[in-house]
C-alpha cells in the first residue's frame, strides 16, 4: 500500500526538494583523529541493529489505543467538547493523536537521514564524516521502522507538519557545515529524544516501548555526537558568529514548541472551525501537555548551554518559554539511562525466550518418557 494512501492529509508533493548550498569537503588525512569521536564511531559500528529481527512485529496494536495511557494525556479531555462526544469519535481521537504524533518521528527521522548524509558531504574531519555515516545508516532504519509501525499497526498518517518542515528547510539550505549539526543534532534530535523517552516511559504496550528504547539507544549516541563536534567548533567563532548561531537556536526552539500544538490532526477529524478552536484551547490549558512541553526540552536546553550558546538573550528566551531550568540536566547520566533501558528490555525478552524453549525441552522429553 502506498503511504499517500494512509494521509488524512493529501501530501503536498511525492518529493520535496530543498536546495542546499555550501561545499563538499574532502580530507586527505587518514591517520588523525579525536579519540572521544573515534571511541563514539566505535560505538556506532557496534551497536548496528535490524529493525526487522530487534523488534517482535508479532505483537499486537489497538490503533485506537496504540500506547494504553489515560485518556487524562488527551488535551480536550473533561472538556465540553470531549463530553459531546461519542465513543467512536473517542476512539478517533486516540487514533489520530497516536498517528499524528509517530507521523511526525517517522518525518523527522528522514530529515535526521538526509541532515546525517550532508554532514558526511561537508564536515572537514575525517572522524566526524565516519561516525555520520553511521548515524545515517541509523536514522535510515528509525524511518524504516516507524514507517512500518504506522503503516501494519496505526493503519493512518499525516504529512509532514509546516513547523518542522520550515526547520529542516533551513537547517538544510544554510551554507555553513556547522548548521545540519545545530539544527538537526541539537534541535530536533534533542526534542525528538525526549518525545521518545516520555512516550517510552508512559506506554504499557510492548510494541511501542520496543521500537521507542531502541531508538533511543543510537539517538543518544546522535546527540553526543553533536555535542563534541559543535563544542570544539565553537570555541572558534566570534561574538558575532556565535549570536548568530542563537538567533537560529531561538527561532528554532519557538517553531519546535508550535509544532506540538498539532492543529492538523483535529481539523481532519470533522469538527466544526468553533470545536477546532475549542481544541486548541484545550491544547494550550492542557497542563498535562503543558508538562509534557516542558520535558521535551529537557535535552535541548543543556546542551545548548554545553556547546558554548548561553548568553543573556538565549537564556531570557528559554525563559519565556518556561524551560531554563532544564540546564541542570545530566545528558550523560540520560544518555547511559537511555542506553540501560534498551538493554533491560533484550535481556527481558531473552530471558523469556529462554524460559519458552526450556519448557518446550522439557515437554518434549516427557511426551518421550516411557514411564
Amino acid at each position: 500500500m502506498s503511504t499517500h494512501e494512509l494521509y488524512t492529509i493529501p501530501a503536498e508533493l511525492s518529493t520535496w526538494d530543498v536546495e542546499m548550498a555550501g561545499s563538499s569537503r574532502f580530507t586527505w588525512e587518514y591517520d588523525e583523529g579525536r579519540d572521544r569521536m573515534l571511541a563514539l564511531y566505535q560505538k556506532g559500528k557496534d551497536k548496528q541493529w535490524d529493525s526487522v529481527k530487534r523488534i517482535d512485529w508479532g505483537l499486537e496494536v489497538d490503533p485506537y489505543d496504540v500506547l494504553g495511557i489515560p485518556d487524562q494525556s488527551i488535551a480536550i479531555y473533561d472538556t465540553p467538547l470531549w463530553h459531546k462526544m461519542d465513543e467512536k469519535a473517542r476512539k478517533e481521537v486516540r487514533r489520530h493523536g497516536a498517528a499524528w504524533q509517530f507521523s511526525q518521528f517517522l518525518h523527522g527521522e528522514q530529515g535526521a537521514m538526509i541532515c546525517s548524509a550532508r554532514i558526511v558531504e561537508s564536515v572537514p574531519d575525517l572522524d566526524s564524516k565516519f561516525y555520520a555515516a553511521t548515524q545515517t545508516m541509523d536514522e535510515a532504519r528509525h524511518a524504516e521502522t516507524y514507517a512500518r509501525f504506522l503503516q501494519e499497526k496505526v493503519g493512518i498518517a499525516y504529512p509532514i507538519n509546516t513547523h518542522l518542515k520550515a526547520l529542516l528547510d533551513d537547517t538544510l539550505s544554510d551554507s555553513r557545515w556547522d548548521m545540519p549539526y545545530l539544527g538537526m543534532q541539537v534541535l530536533i534530535e534533542g526534542l525528538a529524544l525526549a518525545a521518545f523517552g516520555v512516550m517510552r516511559d508512559i506506554t504499557t504496550k510492548p510494541l511501542p516501548k520496543q521500537i521507542l528504547a531502541y531508538v533511543m539507544q543510537d539517538e543518544a549516541r546522535h546527540v553526543a555526537f553533536g555535542r563534541m563536534a559543535l563544542r570544539d567548533y565553537y570555541k572558534q567563532l566570534s561574538e558575532a558568529e556565535l549570536r548568530e548561531r542563537e538567533d537560529f537556536v531561538i527561532e528554532g526552539c519557538y517553531l519546535m514548541r508550535d509544532r506540538l500544538r498539532g492543529v492538523e490532526q483535529w481539523e481532519t477529524q470533522g469538527l466544526s472551525p468553533d470545536e477546532v478552536k475549542q481544541a486548541m484551547t484545550a491544547v494550550d490549558e492542557s497542563e498535562y501537555l503543558q508538562l509534557f512541553r516542558s520535558l521535551l526540552f529537557s535535552r535541548i536546553v543543556p546542551c545548548v548551554k554545553d556547546i558554548g550558546l548561553w548568553s543573556e538573550r538565549l537564556q531570557k528566551a528559554y525563559a519565556d518559554m518556561g524551560v531554563l531550568d532544564m540546564a541542570g540536566q545530566n545528558l550523560d547520566a540520560l544518555m547511559r539511562q537511555d542506553e540501560d533501558i534498551a538493554e533491560k528490555l533484550d535481556a527481558e525478552r531473552f530471558a523469556a525466550e529462554q524460559a519458552e524453549r526450556a519448557e518446550e525441552i522439557a515437554k518434549t522429553i516427557s511426551l518421550g518418557d516411557p514411564a
